[in-house]
């Protein structure tokens, strides 16, 4: 039987600085692919739906391909000739978890099917020929109907649905080579022993103009004996192994590649099982698609990645978890390590990522469902992912430009509303202090006059000392002895048109010791039953930290109506926005109220997360009809670090989490770049980082403190993303604050009057957003695919919609930057601080960077353009 073994590893004080990363023990699977010539054709193409056609040709062992009518030469998916694309294991897995760290490998391989069969293709062009298709299939294998929930899938397809069946099995080892007809081959021979072999169904459907789903079932594996051949073995196959001597001499190659074993099709027999580590009803837990790629191509998206854009050549695996500190950067990484285990994590952790991408082919793939899933890359001619789980379920779509495709995918998953006008005003004031602390940096800013929309006060909930330092009291109310007289500072600010923004989380903490407070949520929680559980069915206390927290039960039906309450009482003091923090963090040994597997629940609880502050959003917004009406700026955001594939559905607002406060490549100044373009590419439209980084480190030897010059060029960096907002990070007294000194202070309010300069681009970029799901931030692939040199670029530029270049200082004492103008532009691009001209395309130019005048371009003769340099002297910038 196959087993899920969890390795807990958050207490361990002394641990190895180089941890095992993702690995698998099968790093690759590959087998060949069989057809019955007699029931599939040699060359033929079937309709999927009415926009799409699948061709199958028998050429070079078989293939099949899939396009768009409308293009029916460029294939958006295809696979490989004579090569299974689809396998299937039964593979014994191994978690390793310490404090939101996960790292997911495969142990002990009980058994592979890994060569396939096609035995039909055929459309199915009704509901009740579907049923009827499908009873017929299951009369003689009782398990299908348990691998394939017939009326609950049927209903959910668009028919006419193109169906192909056959066989996963495999295949003894020992084989003999030959050649002829100058093409070098491989036959195999059955052997002595049990065998295994599965049906599947392979089902494709069009589900919007530009869009084929895609469902892979596999039932489970039947036992054969290749001692016996079964009596009723009909077809081409029977007799096929008493003639097969007689018969090989006289047939070629490609006879060969295009007919299943004789093994393959006898039927089950329970002798001889015994020499499998495995029982006989057990299902597979693995399944691998395989399918074409080009060498050359390129592949951009999986969600929220911070250490590349092109993961070409890459192993991507798709689990939420901590991003880490370090993420391979050195020294840091290493010493992250050695305190915590694996809390270093490497260059494909994230907060958020998503089983999506797009290829510089015009290609994209989406999986549904959350399975753990590895997107394994390294193969020149070929994509290869692996799904734990024992079916697969996905979105194939087409599309002639990324822009458009990134308008597909978010067509399906979902898209974020327009954000109010507010949050995209102004500077968004991260602090700490309480409320004197509050008033006296206000009196600061406006005596810079610094445009300003909020105030972010994470420790609105108060705080306490613990082992490493001052961390928040995880208990949703309001800290009345820090912030004293907190409705009047709301109403204060408000009277200025400055909101007040606060943090939240799906975690509460043990609240005994708290001398103020009026409630104790987490005791709430408990006598409701609403927490997550342990095995033993107590709440599952997660260590997070300095201390162990209970994590809500979003499964759980009561959790979202107590939850949204306390969310409402907060918004009734006047608050109008909030930090909705972690969701990455689900253990994967929780039991949770639904009884679903707790690895598929890992990636689903951040989506869940996001729904309940969507939902509080959107009642209140229901129950403030009127007053919405008189104040349009009035609405309620929050924005999360934590994600899936469908968190823009749910999500109203993004930011990257916690980089450190350095310059570093892949948790540093320059991750922030990386996460916001390919998040964006993954429909994340709206996101940004903290200014000036989070994440502070200061040991004896290794010390990381923000630096004026890294706070001042992150302060550049941010007036051009979606929302421009401080932090002070997790050790204010050691970093550079915007208030430090009057040199951060007058930068600070240069960069927030940048920033205001294209607000009016900025609304008219959320509106695009929100209707076709375009990031505001785009990395040049979007709009120029075509240019080789753009595919090389990942964190040294970016677009600002179409309109604007901008071309960072991510580099210590750098006063000067290479800038590359990309071909396929009608216009040229003008300097906005000198107002010189760089006509030339496919070329790099260097541009002078001074602190204070960042290179940021905008193109000759654009109206957007030329509003945000009258912008930009009106407010005496320029």
């Amino acid at each position: 039987m196959a087993i899920l073994k969890i390795t807990k590893k958050h207490h361990k004080r002394f641990n190895n600085p180089f941890p095992s990363s993702v690995s698998t023990t099968i790093p690759y699977v590959q087998g060949s692919l069989f057809f019955n010539s007699k029931r599939v054709p040699s060359d033929q193409t079937f309709s999927i739906g009415t926009d799409f056609h699948l061709s199958w040709t028998s050429n070079n062992g078989g293939h099949l391909s899939i396009s768009h009518l409308s293009h029916q030469t460029r294939p958006i998916w295809s696979t490989i000739p004579g090569q299974a694309f689809v396998s299937a294991a039964l593979v014994d897995t191994e978690v390793e978890e310490s404090r939101g760290s996960f790292l997911v490998k495969d142990k002990d391989v009980h058994l592979v099917c890994n060569h396939q069969t096609i035995e039909d293709i055929r459309v199915i062009e009704d509901i009740s020929q579907f049923d009827h298709h499908l009873e017929c299939e299951v009369a003689d294998s009782p398990c299908v109907s348990q691998g394939l929930e017939k009326k609950s899938d049927a209903q959910e397809i668009h028919l006419p649905t193109l169906m192909i069946t056959g066989r996963l099995f495999n295949m003894s080892k020992k084989s003999k080579r030959f050649q002829k007809h100058g093409i070098q081959a491989t036959m195999q021979f059955e052997a002595k022993g049990p065998s295994v072999y599965a049906r599947y169904w392979v089902l494709f459907n069009q589900k919007g103009n530009h869009e084929v789903g895609f469902q892979v079932k596999i039932e489970k594996p039947n036992f054969v004996s290749r001692n016996q051949v079964s009596k009723k073995a009909s077809g081409v196959y029977q007799g096929f192994k008493r003639r097969l001597s007689n018969r090989k001499k006289r047939l070629d190659w490609c006879w060969y590649l295009s007919r299943p074993r004789g093994f393959v099709l006898v039927s089950s027999v329970e002798e001889e099982i015994g020499n499998l580590d495995i029982p006989k009803p057990e299902e597979f837990n693995r399944v691998w698609l395989t399918y074409a790629s080009d060498e050359n191509e390129r592949f951009y998206g999986f969600g929220e990645q911070f250490s590349h854009m092109n993961f070409k050549g890459k192993r991507v695996p798709i689990f939420v978890q901590e991003q880490g500190i370090g993420r391979g950067d050195q020294p840091i990484t290493l010493a992250a390590n050695l305190i915590s285990y694996r809390a270093g994590g490497d260059w494909s952790t994230t907060y958020a990522p998503s089983p999506f991408y797009i290829t510089s082919k015009m290609r994209s793939v989406c999986l549904e469902g959350y399975d753990y899933t590895v997107f394994d890359l390294t193969r020149l001619d070929r994509v290869q992912i692996q799904i734990h789980g024992n079916s697969v379920e996905g979105r194939i779509l087409h599309g002639n430009s990324p822009c458009e495709l990134i308008e597909r995918s978010t067509e399906s998953i979902g898209r974020l509303p327009e954000l109010p006008e507010w949050i995209i005003s102004g500077a968004i004031v991260g602090m700490q202090g309480g409320t004197d602390a509050v008033r006296h940096i206000w009196d600061e800013l406006r005596t810079y006059d610094v445009p300003v929309s909020a105030f972010w006060l994470q420790d609105w909930v108060g705080q306490r000392e613990t082992l490493i330092g001052s961390q928040l009291w995880w208990n949703w109310e309001v800290d009345a002895q820090r912030y004293w007289g907190w409705k009047e500072l709301i109403k204060d600010l408000s009277s200025q048109n400055i909101k007040v923004m606060t943090y939240c989380n799906p975690c509460l903490a043990l609240v005994d010791k708290k001398q103020n407070k009026r409630r104790n949520l987490f005791e709430e929680a408990k006598k409701l039953d609403i927490l997550v559980k342990d095995s033993n069915g107590n709440p599952y206390m997660v260590p997070n930290t300095a201390f162990d927290v209970g994590m809500l039960d979003l499964t759980h039906p009561k959790t979202a109506t107590w939850f949204k309450q306390i969310l409402r009482e907060m918004v009734d003091d006047g608050v109008r926005g909030w930090m909705a923090d972690f969701g990455e963090g689900l253990p994967v040994d929780a039991v949770l109220y639904s009884g679903e597997d707790p690895i598929s629940a890992h990636n689903r609880y951040p989506e869940l997360w996001a729904k309940i502050n969507r939902e509080l959003v959107e009642e209140w917004k229901s129950s403030s009809l009127d007053k919405v009406k008189e104040d349009e700026d009035e609405g309620l955001v929050f924005f999360m670090r934590a994600g899936f594939r469908d968190s823009p559905k749910w999500g109203m607002l993004f930011w990257e989490g916690d980089q450190m406060v350095s310059w570093q490549t892949n948790d540093g100044i320059k991750s922030s770049v990386v996460g916001l373009l390919s998040s964006g590419i993954s429909g994340y439209a709206f996101n940004h980082s903290d200014i000036g980084g989070y994440c502070t480190v200061n040991l004896p030897i290794v010390k990381y403190r923000r630096s004026e010059e890294l706070l001042l060029r992150w302060m550049e960096l941010n007036s051009f993303t979606t929302v421009f907002r401080t932090h002070e990070g997790n050790k204010p007294s050691c970093n550079s604050q915007f208030y430090s000194n009057h040199q951060t202070m007058s930068h600070f309010a240069r960069s927030a009057k940048v920033y205001k300069a294209w607000k009016f681009y900025r609304i008219q970029l959320v509106k695009e957003a929100a209707q076709k799901g375009l990031p505001i931030c785009r990395h040049l692939f979007l709009h120029y695919p075509d240019d080789e040199c753009v595919h090389r670029l990942s964190y040294q530029q970016f677009l600002v919609g179409s309109e604007f270049l901008v071309v960072p200082v991510l580099d210590k004492g750098k006063k000067k930057v290479k800038a590359y103008f990309p071909l396929g532009e009608s216009s040229s691009w003008i300097h906005i601080w000198t107002g010189k001209v760089f006509s030339k395309q496919g070329r790099e130019e260097w541009v002078e960077a001074p602190i204070g005048y960042p290179a940021v371009f905008v193109k000759v003769g654009s109206q957007v353009g030329e509003t945000f340099l009258n912008n930009l002297r009106s407010l005496g910038i320029l």
